[in-house]
């Protein structure tokens, strides 16, 4: 479920306690996920993981689009045109 957007009139204190409110909002949401993968037989401990995976992958996939990126602008060419120079699909 997404949380509601509340909207401020502009009153810091009233801005305050709006995001407090959707942060809590947020919080029950995620423990509803946990609670939800936790029932279907996953251990914290592996979710974990592969969050913990899941960051590396980004991190690698970062660092593998900044270096086409710099590639490409030594080559003058654009990012898309070296995909399938390196059998890339432009879905990864």
């Amino acid at each position: 479920p997404s949380p509601r957007s509340c909207q401020p009139n502009g009153d810091s204190e009233e801005a305050l306690q709006c995001e407090i409110e959707e942060l809590k909002q947020k919080d029950l949401a995620l423990d509803q996920e946990i609670a939800q993968f936790l029932s279907e037989g996953y251990s914290l401990e592996e979710l974990e993981k592969h969050i913990s995976l899941l960051h590396e992958y980004n991190d690698i996939k970062d660092a593998g689009q900044m270096l086409l990126g710099k590639l490409a602008v030594i080559r003058g060419v654009t990012t898309k045109q070296l995909y399938p120079e390196y059998d890339l699909e432009l879905s990864d």
